[in-house]
């Protein structure tokens, strides 16, 4: 055979070769693509039933749509092919990020599904407690054991759900305030909890069945002399009336500010939206502040696709949501729960031009 025929054939096998390779070879990136979006205002596509569910307390009709925004994202086992992977990079309606970003330390769908179901039940009580506050109506906080580390001097002691009245007498009224006291001890000092237990079945607890429990403080393991009781603190709210938010297999924390809205229109008069579609994303805590979240980009073309004109959009994404818009969507930059219903106002009485945008 002729060396330029040789060599012809050589690279034309090489080439093949290569190709084979890049669809075969399987590279350590997860793609995600736009999710479904929910009218906090509507009802459930599969079911009928309300998204949001208010009673023993007066409601009132509402109009337009306050739509929360997902991602849909590829599973823990699946891996695309370099091939895959590249599409992915050219294409508008995927983006594709690393595997450890999306699943840390090796993490299974059903640990992943985990997580996102208590990061949303999180954002269930956030969102309804920062609705309420911005109403005025009263909700009772109470400080309470979230979990015991087995085998920690707290283990069989302490239980999760009971509620921490005070440590060594001093009235808890926060999270941060149960570490503060534990630590003013050394390890192996006593510290003394008052606590009360919740009943069976999550009964509200009986204040008079508080107890004193005295546990013996150990050294903490991260190498420093700082006494722990190996509890993590947490808070529960109780609320005047019941809201219940019904969605299905829909995870994680960004729909707690479109969450608030949604509850807040139902127990006003006014129709907050006026008939228009505004959708949006950012995770809020009980104080009404707007947190960012993941896959803006993706969540953008979702809330456009649908039929949306405005976009509450938290002011830590704007710069990546200003550089990937879609045509006919507008962004509104929000900090606050406060920041999202005064842009409601406005968008309702057609005053758009001084609303506060994104910006790369």
């Amino acid at each position: 055979m002729p060396r330029r025929s040789a060599t012809m054939l050589a690279a034309t096998l090489m080439l093949i070769a290569l190709m084979c390779a890049s669809v075969l070879m399987k590279v350590p990136y997860t793609e995600m693509s736009p999710g479904p979006t929910y009218n906090t205002l509507g009802t459930q596509d599969d079911t009928g039933q309300p998204v949001i569910s208010i009673t023993g307390h007066q409601t009132y009709p509402t109009s337009g749509h306050l739509n929360m925004t997902t991602v849909q994202v590829t599973g823990a086992k699946y891996q695309p092919s370099l091939v895959s992977m590249v599409a992915g990079w050219l294409r508008d309606d995927v983006l594709v990020v690393p595997h450890e970003n999306v699943y840390p330390e090796g993490q299974t769908d059903q640990q992943a599904r985990d997580q996102n179901a208590e990061e949303f039940a999180s954002s269930e009580d956030s969102a309804k407690t920062a609705a309420l506050a911005q109403l005025g109506i009263p909700v009772t906080t109470e400080v309470v054991v979230s979990t015991v580390v087995a085998g920690s001097p707290s283990d069989g002691k302490l239980h999760a759900g009971d509620q921490i009245v005070a440590v060594d007498g001093t009235q808890i009224t926060s999270q941060a305030q149960v570490a503060q006291q534990v630590t003013k001890h050394k390890p192996g000092d006593a510290v003394e909890f008052t606590v009360v237990t919740h009943g069976k079945d999550g009964a509200t607890p009986n204040p008079a069945d508080e107890r004193k429990v005295a546990i013996t403080t150990a050294k903490a393991t991260d190498g420093t002399d700082r006494a722990i009781v190996g509890i993590g603190p947490g808070v529960t709210h109780t609320y005047p009336f019941k809201i219940d938010i019904g969605l299905q297999d829909v995870g994680g924390p960004s729909a707690g500010l479109m969450f608030s809205l949604g509850i807040i229109d139902k127990l006003t008069p006014a129709d907050l939206t006026g008939g228009k579609f505004i959708a949006g994303t950012g995770t809020i805590s009980d104080d009404g502040k707007v947190g960012p979240i993941g896959g803006i980009s993706m969540k953008l073309i979702a809330a456009r696709d649908k039929g949306a004109e405005y976009f509450f959009t938290p002011s830590d994404n704007c710069a990546e949501a200003a550089g990937n818009t879609p045509s006919g969507l507008r962004l509104i930059k929000v900090d606050t729960l406060a920041d999202a219903l005064k842009a409601l106002g406005e968008i309702k009485a057609g005053q758009t031009a001084a609303l506060p945008s994104c910006s790369k």
